[in-house]
């Protein structure tokens, strides 16, 4: 079957798309318009998961979860800026 293709931001090339937007709002539209499913994939199965552990965010607290949307942003090339690191034993700490 083929589906719809984008010209992912991340990878940079044209890929197959997401088959529809992971979650609602403009956030959402603009990753379904310029994100590869693959891009996507390396975020969800890998990336986000990394980023939450290393960071020690908490999914309940607002910050915390807005600090994950920025690093997904940055991470798929949506938004300028570093990405965390990760896979780091002394991250975290700081924060309580």
């Amino acid at each position: 079957m083929a589906g719809r293709t984008v010209k992912c931001k991340k990878l940079g090339m044209e890929m197959p798309g997401l088959e529809k937007a992971p979650f609602g709002g403009e956030t959402g539209k603009l990753i379904y318009e310029n994100i590869s499913e693959q891009a996507w994939r390396q975020w969800k199965d890998d990336m986000q998961l990394k980023v939450i552990n290393e960071y020690r965010l908490n999914m309940g607290l607002k910050e915390d979860y807005l600090v994950l949307v920025e690093q997904m942003l940055r991470f798929l090339n949506l938004k300028e800026g570093g990405v965390a690191e990760v896979e780091n034993a002394a991250r975290g700490e700081a924060k309580k």
